[in-house]
């Protein structure tokens, strides 16, 4: 093949080839930011912007609020309880699976199903409004602890149900409250408590479990399915084999729910973990309770230590105030806001 052949841009009759476009920034090519080749990028974005939003926000630490996302809350005495149709989807489910109202059950024209999700239907209320009264319990103690960036910011995965309990309550109370949400391939929003600011959308699964566990100095679980067990055991295996680095309190509200889902008596009896494991977490049954274990944990565990912290001479502050990862502590993590260049 010759020279002129192998040119792909030698036209017949050596005319003067057409100007050319300029070709778009790579980082400005959205067929390649989203094809498989972008992948990488993709992944490393969703951990850049949001520690670059938690800098700008000032966030220090979070408490996780886990739970179902199926059930719409209860407004007041009126409002009808409704099953929604799939995790995080803002669409009720077909009417054969809502729970049955108190005239179709004494009617008898309600089926086994609607019967015991009626039932369900009222404990699932309670938790939603529980999670109100917690969120709003430890926003407003959380804001007034003396610092410089705010801390265990009540934080969610952003949907409906559980979590959007969890940032009404610290919307309510006057505080800041992160939304951890997931796009999924049905329709779903995020709840309009959470602070916009603090309002994240995440493509994939792992990045948004990292933050949930990377800032988490508690951790409340609510009543839910199988994300909530998910993103519980994930927590509990990572607190139990020591890759957390730090102390974080776990609270499971609502005892007899979880004691019918799960038997860890068993677990120990058969040797599948240890004894002490159980000791990974506590169990709640009220707000107040729970307001009290998270309290207490968060104390003992971060604000009496970084009082004692603060007491020491400076050389040794920076090895006793590593908390999230060794050799890091939450400056080095999160830091102060670094200089705007336009680069």
């Amino acid at each position: 093949m010759n020279e002129e052949a192998g040119n792909s841009n030698q036209g017949a009759g050596n005319a003067a080839p057409e100007t050319l476009e300029r070709a778009s920034l790579a980082y400005e090519n959205a067929g390649f930011l989203n094809s498989a080749d972008g992948r990488l990028i993709r992944i490393v974005a969703e951990y850049m912007e949001p520690l670059a939003r938690f800098r700008r926000e000032r966030i220090q630490d979070t408490v996780v609020f886990f739970g179902s996302a199926r059930f719409r809350g209860r407004e007041e005495a009126d409002r009808a309880l409704e099953l929604l149709d799939n995790t995080g989807s803002s669409q009720p489910a077909p009417s054969h699976e809502q729970p049955a109202s108190a005239t179709e059950i004494a009617a008898g024209q309600a089926s086994q199903l609607q019967r015991k999700r009626a039932v369900a239907a009222v404990d699932m209320a309670r938790y939603y409004e529980d999670a109100r009264r917690l969120a709003a319990l430890l926003t407003a103690w959380a804001k007034k602890i003396p610092s410089q960036r705010h801390r265990f910011v009540v934080t969610s995965g952003g949907g409906p149900g559980i979590m959007e309990a969890a940032n009404r309550g610290a919307w309510e109370a006057g505080g800041k409250t992160i939304g951890l949400n997931i796009r999924l391939p049905f329709e779903q929003a995020p709840n309009p408590y959470i602070t916009p600011s603090l309002n994240f959308e995440f493509h994939y699964f792992f990045m948004r479990k990292l933050w949930f566990a990377y800032l988490a100095k508690a951790l409340v679980v609510f009543p839910g399915g199988f994300g909530t067990l998910d993103e519980m055991f994930e927590i509990l295996t990572l607190a139990q084999t020591h890759k957390l680095a730090k102390k974080i309190t776990v609270v499971i509200y609502g005892s007899d729910y979880w004691k019918k889902v799960f038997n860890l008596e068993a677990l120990v009896d058969t040797g599948a973990i240890s004894p002490k494991d159980i000791e990974l977490f506590q169990f709640a049954d009220t707000p107040e309770q729970a307001f009290e274990l998270l309290r207490r944990g968060l104390t003992d565990n971060y604000l009496t230590e970084e009082l004692t912290v603060e007491r020491l001479p400076e050389t040794q502050k920076t090895a006793a105030g590593e908390d999230l990862m060794v050799g890091w502590t939450t400056e080095d993590f999160l830091g102060l806001e670094s200089p705007k260049t336009g680069n």
